[in-house]
């Protein structure tokens, strides 16, 4: 293939060779960004900013809410967890375990996704061993193994959202499992694997 050589630059004959009007309005659009007034603190502070992913949650049954920083700097924050783990406790036994940081970050896109900042609605999170196999008597939803129970599934709401809405945001996201209850007004989600019901 026979090659031309443009500055520093080899294109194949096929390739559009860049015109000169493309090449001023790229110098000038440089020149722009460069002309922009940005002080020393402005350039501090978005370059030390943290990232950080929040959550919060309303416990149906206790009636507690927690919002917490549970992620920051690259890393997950103990003390956020803990205070999520607390209010996902099970309410019956009192018992908590630590929910699966997996589905805190399904949650977190799920907020992203719908563009919400507002707080969970839970119905379930964990469910100690004997918990579950009381609801397991009682209904046949009720999984015998269910995730619940090794803290890596939730049920919610979001108030003011259509159920049929939160549920196809977290079906999109295609991070874990979601099932759909509308005649209990709640979503199942849980950090499994991929699939719905």
């Amino acid at each position: 293939m026979i090659r031309k050589l443009l500055g520093q630059h080899y294109l194949s004959e096929t390739e559009p060779v860049p015109s000169r009007r493309r090449l001023i309005q790229a110098g000038l659009g440089a020149c722009a960004m460069l002309a922009l007034p940005m002080t020393a603190t402005s350039v501090h502070a978005a370059i030390r900013k943290p990232y950080e992913k929040k959550l919060s949650f309303l416990n149906l049954h206790t009636g507690e809410r927690t919002r917490a920083t549970y992620w920051a700097n690259g890393r997950y924050i103990p003390e956020g967890l803990r205070a999520i783990n607390h209010v996902l406790r099970d309410h019956r036994t009192n018992e908590r375990s630590t929910i699966d940081p997996y589905l805190f970050d399904f949650l977190h896109q799920l907020q992203y996704r719908l563009r919400i900042n507002q707080e969970f609605h839970v119905i379930s999170a964990y469910r100690s061993p004997a918990t579950n196999a009381k609801l397991a008597e009682q209904s046949s939803g009720v999984a015998k193994n269910s995730l619940h129970t090794l803290g890596k599934a939730i049920d919610i709401r979001l108030p003011g959202r259509k159920l049929s809405d939160l549920r196809t945001a977290a079906l999109s996201l295609q991070m874990g499992g979601v099932g759909y209850y509308p005649s209990s007004n709640f979503i199942h989600i849980d950090s499994g694997r991929v699939r719905f019901w």
